[in-house]
């Protein structure tokens, strides 16, 4: 769990994914929509991603990716995140965390 606090803790926005995951393809685009620069981290493509993994599974991710971080929180996966979106409280979020500048 302290790699992904440290993970987290190092940019506004982090997102847990799989390069093979199509929800996770749709939450990155709609952030880079947003003007966010997400730190991505593709699970499958890390040498340590099954470790990183098993702790998302100790915050309760089922499905695992995506998972969004927001200003070193957790917020949720992709239905978490578009809920959000369309309650239009995406995007303070993302102000809040230093993540958007507009």
């Amino acid at each position: 769990m302290d790699t992904v606090t440290r993970m987290v803790s190092s940019r506004p926005v982090v997102i847990f994914s799989r390069s093979s995951c199509s929800m996770c393809h749709t939450i990155k685009s709609l952030l880079l929509e947003f003007g966010v620069n997400p730190a991505v981290y593709e699970l499958d493509e890390m040498t340590k991603g099954p470790e990183i993994e098993q702790a998302l599974l100790r915050l309760g991710r089922n499905p695992i990716v995506p998972a969004v971080f927001i200003g070193g929180e957790f917020v949720g996966g992709a239905n978490e995140i578009i809920s959000l979106h369309l309650q239009r409280s995406l995007q303070p979020m993302l102000k809040n965390a230093g993540a958007l500048w507009v």
